[in-house]
């Protein structure tokens, strides 16, 4: 398990982690991506454990997060620009991104197999399909920033977005530290794309650890090689005794 190996899990942690390449595998159909039932239960498991004080945070839509994750655990969508708490229902998707912004991304589209996804303010271009589009899904993605002040351009694997700037991973993740019943504990980010490092970065500064899961730079000092690790791991702590 690599960096996890001795890495475990104490009364006093904030367990903070990304869904798509950290929980779950990265996959040609973002629609088609589930948790395996084993995992499902080890993260309410830990949730109990650790007095409720989980959350995935993931760029994803918030009732899409919602319906892939258990309801036991704090839900974090659109890069931290929505929260749910256990328990509670999802909240009506917000607005959509102006057209000025939509339209350089929805002409990329014409692109064969390029998709282009909505998430509230945020919009995203994703190209697994098509590795070759990257570059002009880049250059759609920031004509779309420019004609929205107060947008950026987020690129990941296999995808680039056009967000609001308090859409922010690591601004979220300071933000629930702050609340019960995060606050007071040492928080512990998993990631494994541009946007984690956001948080991985928050959880040190406050003291806490980071793993990175897979190749590339990070500011983690711990790593995973997959998402099977991280499961495995999770299992591993959410096992009792």
């Amino acid at each position: 398990m690599s960096g996890l190996d001795r890495l475990r899990l104490g009364p006093g942690t904030a367990l903070f982690l990304d869904f798509d390449g950290t929980l779950a595998e990265i996959g040609p159909d973002p629609d088609a991506i589930a948790l395996p039932e084993a995992t499902v239960a080890d993260l309410v498991r830990l949730a109990r454990r650790l007095g409720g004080a989980v959350a995935v945070i993931s760029g994803r839509d918030l009732r899409d997060l919602a319906a892939r994750t258990p309801a036991g655990l704090w839900r974090v969508g659109t890069h931290g620009l929505e929260v749910l708490a256990p328990g509670a229902a999802p909240p009506p998707p917000p607005p959509a991104a102006p057209e000025a912004l939509l339209a350089p991304l929805r002409a990329a589209t014409a692109l064969p197999g390029v998709r282009l996804e909505l998430k509230g303010p945020v919009a995203a271009l994703h190209y697994r399909a098509a590795p070759r589009a990257g570059p002009a899904c880049l250059a759609a993605a920031r004509a779309a920033a420019d004609a929205l002040p107060g947008h950026l351009v987020q690129a990941g694997k296999m995808v680039v977005e056009v967000k609001p700037e308090a859409a922010h991973k690591g601004a979220a993740l300071e933000r629930l530290c702050a609340r019960p019943p995060f606050a007071g504990r040492r928080p512990l980010m998993l990631g494994d794309d541009a946007t984690d490092e956001d948080a991985m970065a928050a959880a040190l500064a406050l003291g806490g650890a980071a793993v990175k899961v897979g190749g590339g730079d990070s500011c983690a000092p711990l790593r995973a090689p997959d998402p099977a690790a991280v499961r495995a791991w999770l299992a591993r702590e959410a096992a009792p005794g």
